[in-house]
């Protein structure tokens, strides 16, 4: 991990994984959204490293289309 803590780090199957942090970034929202996502099931992390999460891009990217799914699904 870089000293900024939120950087990308690549996995041992040539993904790169990132903190809450980055990718709440990445995704447009606040971390606490990330951490919700986790509560709800919607996302798991890839890996663990004492008390920092990791999760894949991808998986980031397809809870957020989820959520913004839902949240159109509640406004009809």
């Amino acid at each position: 991990m870089s000293p900024r803590g939120g950087a990308a780090r690549p996995a041992a199957y040539g993904l790169a994984l990132v903190t809450g942090a980055l990718a709440a970034r990445e995704a447009g929202v606040v971390p606490a959204t990330i951490r919700k996502w986790v509560q709800l099931g919607h996302l798991s992390p890839a890996d663990q490293r004492g008390r920092t999460h990791f999760y894949r891009l991808e998986d980031v990217f397809a809870a957020e289309r989820a959520a913004r799914g839902r949240r159109r699904s509640a406004r009809d």
